[in-house]
């Protein structure tokens, strides 16, 4: 259901331009690996506060010298190496840890960022060196958790963009971490180079799998941050992971991922709900065989296929626009789906915070309808509502979404295929999500609802975007360029009252960082969501406040049924018990 946004996405891609590797002093050391890791732990040993609030950091995979952001209340630990250089012989293959160094390592630049095409949502990168992460940590004193000897709270951020773009050095950490949270963003593999699953290549593989490289990406940035997060002064047994969009998704395939269990204690998903079932790994290794095939890699033996495409430049492997890049039950990184997982309660039991926007789907249907020239009119609706929902055109179901939102009772056509959209592929998998997660871990749901939102990825289009996707990322990490070096537009910043929002919002989430609840730091009550009680927390300006009718709003019921949509039978959790 969601190949609307890859597609529209691929529509904007631009001929990739390659991103220049920022300059680096790391000379290379002959001693030993077992003598550099112990140089290196003794190094680490006297974690005081006086070093955690240096900008020379001693830590168990490296010293690292950061620097202060402009406020000087933020120590920058940037383009920090995470895992090996996917290149060459290491393409297609899970990602190699690094080798601990004595030699200092300079942490004041970004990293590159992983092969994209240009977009509204991502810079042109054809830099397959690109596994970094950046740490933003307080700088000394002050806050409450200053005198802590267990360290602070620690939130790991994974960038959104269809896990085919965007990057993770936009993201502006300090209003977070003047709540003394550390926060840690990551760059991972996108596109075909992080999820391309093919039979040659699980044919390779020591687990038999294939496809999951961005995941497993991910898991080894949790890794890195699990071994080295106390010499920045954070808690590596209070690790928040969080996403937006295909970083909420990851944080899901996270929260279910077998592989992932112990590296992180709370989840937070923001809009990523939209892909609860996830393809066979043998659906996945069709896809890529097309791929394959469509760069003409198609020998009959599986090693000269492997030859082939680790020799394919980056370029050619972005010029395939027809893949789409998802997630597979491979058996290792995913054993079931998502829904499958929250559903029977096998996945990692953490506090989960997940929500989604009130008005997702106006982002989409501005790229794919307004913005082409192409608005939806009464003639194109039925065929517009295929596209959406990715059905055969003329089916029963596209009838059954018509007569459910008949597009003359909109202001516009789009406007009613914005509606749609959002109950259907964001808004009612979101709650199906917290139907299932509810029954064994504390939820906390919510809708972003604020219908003036800043739209500063997008120009003006025919409607107003309102609470549309990815409007709720301003609100917790302040940003003067959503695009970086990209698109530039014009940005609208956040009013008195949308800044109010703001302080809440992220009051909410560090309290969650730091407890499993997000209530406290003076905040409107969030009550825990349940199956049978079902309230959401609306994030409107200035003040939050609780909504129970968020089901009958987005017609719930109607997509449940047109999809099949069913819950098991609930536990016997005694939910009388519940402090809510």
């Amino acid at each position: 259901m969601f190949g609307g946004k890859i597609a529209c996405i691929q529509r904007q891609q631009q001929a990739a331009q390659q991103q220049s590797a920022r300059p680096r002093s790391w000379l290379r050391g002959t001693l030993c690996p077992a003598l550099l890791l112990g140089i290196a732990f003794a190094l680490a040993a006297p974690a005081d506060r006086s070093l955690a609030a240096s900008t020379l950091v001693a830590a168990p995979d490296g010293t690292f010298q950061g620097k202060l952001d402009t406020t000087g209340t933020v120590r920058q630990f940037l383009g920090v190496r995470y895992a090996q250089p996917v290149t060459l012989n290491l393409r297609w293959k899970p990602p190699q840890p690094v080798t601990p160094s004595a030699v200092t390592q300079d942490a004041t630049q970004f990293g590159n960022h992983c092969p994209q095409a240009f977009t509204p949502f991502g810079n042109a990168s054809l830099t397959e060196d690109c596994l970094f992460l950046n740490v933003y940590t307080p700088n000394k004193g002050g806050d409450r958790e200053s005198d802590r000897d267990d360290g602070r709270p620690v939130m790991v951020w994974i960038h959104g963009g269809a896990l085919a773009v965007g990057e993770s050095n936009e993201f502006d950490a300090t209003k977070l971490v003047a709540r003394g949270v550390v926060v840690v963003t990551i760059n991972y593999r996108l596109g075909a180079l992080g999820f391309l699953a093919h039979p040659a290549l699980t044919g390779e593989s020591p687990d038999h799998i294939s496809g999951n490289y961005g995941f497993e990406d991910q898991q080894a940035a949790l890794k890195w941050v699990r071994r080295n997060i106390g010499a920045f002064g954070g808690n590596p047994e209070k690790v928040t992971v969080f996403g937006e969009s295909a970083g909420g998704l990851s944080t899901f395939v996270n929260l279910v991922s077998p592989t992932a269990k112990g590296l992180f204690h709370r989840a937070i998903v923001e809009s990523g709900g939209y892909m609860l079932t996830q393809p066979t790994l043998a659906q996945a290794e069709a896809a890529g065989t097309k791929f394959a095939n469509a760069v003409g890699c198609h020998q009959p033996n599986p090693a000269d296929v492997l030859t082939c495409l680790r020799a394919l430049t980056v370029s050619t492997v972005l010029g395939v626009s027809s893949f789409g890049p998802a997630p597979n039950v491979d058996g290792k990184v995913l054993t079931q789906s998502i829904a499958a997982a929250l559903g029977s309660g096998d996945f990692n039991r953490v506090p989960l915070i997940n929500g989604s926007n009130h008005d997702e789907w106006n982002l989409f249907v501005a790229l794919d309808l307004d913005l082409t020239g192409h608005p939806a009119t009464a003639a194109t609706y039925p065929a517009v509502i295929a596209a959406t929902l990715a059905i055969p055109p003329g089916s029963p179901a596209v009838a059954a979404v018509q007569a459910q939102y008949p597009g003359g009772s909109f202001p516009s056509y789009d406007q009613a295929v914005g509606a749609l959209g959002t109950d259907a592929i964001f808004a009612c998998t979101a709650r199906f999500a917290d139907e299932l997660a509810s029954e064994f871990v504390p939820t906390f749901a919510y809708e972003f609802n604020d219908e003036n939102a800043p739209q500063n990825f997008l120009p003006a289009v025919s409607f107003r975007y309102g609470a549309a996707h990815a409007a709720e990322i301003q609100y917790i990490f302040p940003f003067a360029s959503p695009s970086g070096l990209g698109l530039n537009l014009p940005q609208t910043p956040l009013n008195g009252n949308q800044q109010q929002l703001s302080d809440k919002m992220v009051g909410y989430w560090t309290e969650f960082a730091e407890s499993g609840n997000p209530n406290g730091n003076d905040s409107p009550h969030w009550p825990r969501f349940h199956r049978e009680r079902q309230v959401m927390q609306s994030l409107v300006p200035p003040t939050p406040a609780t909504e129970t009718n968020f089901a009958t709003t987005h017609s719930c019921a109607f997509w449940d049924q047109l999809t099949g949509r069913t819950l098991p039978p609930g536990n016997d959790h005694d939910h009388t018990a519940d402090n809510d």
